[in-house]
């Protein structure tokens, strides 16, 4: 697909989303701090359906995590949510991983299923363009890290990352191994995660995996620099065969 056909599948995504969660309301008896989050005016916004929210409501609605119906929190903000975070309006919002991780505590998968499936094709299709985008408005590696929190799995985003091996995902993956080199090299995942410390290395080996066998290539097609090219070999390396490799250093941490 080129980026015409994938902006067109991610606008139909959105419009799927404002159909599966038209009607929907945060739960009556939902409850916030109005000294903390905000007045009680804006809570019943979230009790009335299909009212726009302002940009600073709609921040403070998805970042709070101590709702007492965060499902239904979720849905009634869905499909402005998703807007946001395709345009870059709510940024950065990969350091924390908390996009993503709102996504997962509403456990959407168990909704049923028109609503689920809305959200599993918005992931898929925003991944889609964002890799097909020389410019998208969020990095690559953030949309990434949304897409595997949300769904707490980092497989199918690798899947769709191997099979699209044009100049412009190959940019991407040389932009987000600069990002991530540290980290990587660190035996570290690149990001917070709310997932346990099982599933989080499982994860950070899956990915290291995947960028020690797509990487080399692809960042030679891209003329990366040196150092990326021995970062992923270096990955490739444990214990003192990495850390007495002569192009061993570790790398500065991104500010």
């Amino acid at each position: 697909m080129n980026i015409d056909e994938t902006r067109l599948r991610l606008d139909d995504a959105l419009d799927a989303l404002a159909v599966a969660f038209r009607g929907m309301t945060a739960h009556p008896d939902e409850r916030q701090c109005d000294c903390h989050w905000g007045s009680a005016e804006e809570l019943t916004l979230l009790k009335t359906a299909d009212v726009e929210l302002d940009a600073d409501l709609l921040n403070r609605t998805w970042q709070t995590t101590d709702w007492g119906h965060r499902a239904a929190v979720l849905r009634r903000v869905l499909p402005q949510f998703a807007k946001a975070l395709v345009s870059g309006s709510i940024h950065p919002v990969s350091p924390l991983g908390n996009a993503g991780c709102v996504f997962a505590a509403g456990k959407w998968q168990q909704w049923p299923d028109p609503q689920a499936r809305a959200v599993w094709e918005f992931l898929h299709a925003w991944w889609a363009h964002t890799l097909n985008d020389a410019h998208p408005a969020v990095p690559a590696h953030e949309v990434l890290v949304v897409c595997t929190e949300a769904a707490c799995t980092l497989t199918p985003w690798l899947s769709v990352w191997g099979q699209q091996r044009h100049t412009t995902a190959n940019q991407h993956l040389a932009e987000t191994l600069d990002v991530w080199e540290y980290d990587l090299l660190m035996d570290e995942l690149p990001w917070r995660t709310d997932r346990d410390e099982d599933d989080a290395e499982e994860t950070r080996v899956e990915l290291t995996a995947w960028m020690i066998r797509h990487a080399p290539a692809r960042l030679r097609a891209q003329h990366a620099s040196e150092r990326l090219l021995h970062a992923v070999r270096l990955l490739g390396l444990t214990g003192p065969d990495r850390w007495y490799d002569p192009h061993w250093s570790v790398p500065p941490h991104p500010a």
